[in-house]
């Protein structure tokens, strides 16, 4: 009797240890498929949450150029400056232990993915972290790029941590983007906004692209080399992402560096550039983060990294180093699990990790404020 029980024991838990086994797909384009009801979850409800994205698209029009210009009209001084393309309709992928449970529209297609680039971005930080280019988060980056960005009263106080948490209040034109000028408050005009004064870094957290932009800028002169290069050597390469994903910045975002130019990228789309990239390759990186950096046998970011990116900030219980968490607070999603976090972008483009679950979801072109409903569709198919 007493080996009948620990037989059954073993099976059981060799049972469960199989079960969270992640599968890890081969080069683009390949992925394993599997059925939903293979992991208990209802393929009929999960259908329901496919057809609910197909048929709540992104109310903006297909011609980016346009949204953008209509989206960000009331910035002072805003010009596209940066390469836009013309996208696709809804899209997306739902992952259960890495393999591929459900999908809809074109996946291969290249589309800009606006301000889930900030979470590539942060990337290449978490990077230089782990390489030890950068061993102190809260060391100041005046000590790294010494060429006048962060000179002065305010800017000298910025470190990393204020800039990946977006709390720098760092001031000053970068590529010809002012501070002030990016989604400036409703009220006041723009003597208000170039007056203002200058809060202490750390304290308050402002979403705001230039300043994202002076990450990528001294994230350049920390490597030496372009971000975009970094990225696919250390990251997208060893995760089998295709050779279609692209990493734009601005036409004049040039320096030189150790005597040769470079461009230094955008965190975002807001003035064209970002990353331009399709759903299954932001589906690879999603997994990479919902296995806490490891893929396959490899660890490419480290798990301390991860910790560190998705914990709250002081000022923002809803963001971390530029991935969006469902922490309590004024994003956060009732009914869903509090230790999501994800990549968001403008126009409806998501990356949603679900570490406890194994779950990765990517949905893009989708009705920003249709993301919660459509969540809660997926997870209403769950066990």
């Amino acid at each position: 009797m007493k080996f009948h029980y620990i037989l059954c024991l073993f099976l059981f838990l060799t049972n469960i240890i199989e079960a969270q086994e992640l599968y890890f797909p081969e080069r683009y384009p390949q992925w394993e498929t599997k059925q939903s009801s293979e992991f208990n979850i209802s393929d009929q409800l999960l259908s329901q949450a496919v057809s609910f994205a197909e048929e709540n698209e992104y109310s903006g029009p297909r011609d980016l150029r346009s949204a953008i210009l209509k989206g960000f009209e009331r910035e002072p001084f805003h010009k596209i400056v940066g390469p836009t393309k013309k996208r696709g309709g809804p899209a997306g992928m739902v992952l259960k232990d890495g393999y591929l449970i459900a999908q809809w529209g074109d996946i291969s297609r290249v589309d800009m993915t606006f301000s889930v680039t900030k979470s590539f971005l942060s990337t290449t930080t978490a990077l230089a972290w782990d390489n030890g280019l950068i061993s102190d988060l809260q060391g100041k980056v005046e000590q790294f790029v010494w060429d006048g960005t962060f000179e002065g009263k305010h800017n000298s106080k910025i470190s990393w941590e204020h800039l990946l948490h977006q709390t720098s209040d760092w001031s000053g034109n970068l590529w010809g983007g002012l501070d002030w000028a990016d989604r400036p408050p409703r009220e006041g005009g723009i003597d208000d906004w170039k007056n203002r004064p200058l809060v202490e870094p750390g304290t308050v957290m402002e979403y705001n692209d230039v300043r994202v932009n002076v990450l990528a800028y001294a994230m350049t002169h920390v490597w030496r080399q372009p971000l975009p290069e970094v990225l696919k050597n250390q990251v997208m390469d060893p995760i089998g992402a295709s050779t279609t994903w692209r990493w734009f910045g601005y036409d004049n975002a040039w320096t030189e560096i150790d005597g040769v130019q470079m461009k230094s990228v955008s965190g975002g789309g807001h003035s064209g550039g970002g990353m331009f990239i399709n759903t299954m390759d932001m589906a690879r990186f999603g997994l990479l983060f919902m296995a806490d950096g490891k893929w396959k046998n490899e660890q490419l970011i480290s798990q301390a990294w991860i910790d560190k990116a998705t914990s709250p900030s002081v000022p923002n219980p809803n963001y971390g180093y530029m991935w969006w968490l469902n922490e309590k607070g004024s994003r956060h999603w009732e009914g869903l699990p509090d230790s999501l976090f994800y990549a968001a972008g403008f126009g409806g483009n998501f990356i949603v990790i679900d570490q406890k679950n194994n779950l990765v979801i990517v949905t893009r072109w989708l009705e920003p404020s249709k993301l919660e409903e459509f969540l809660n569709l997926v997870y209403t198919a769950l066990p």
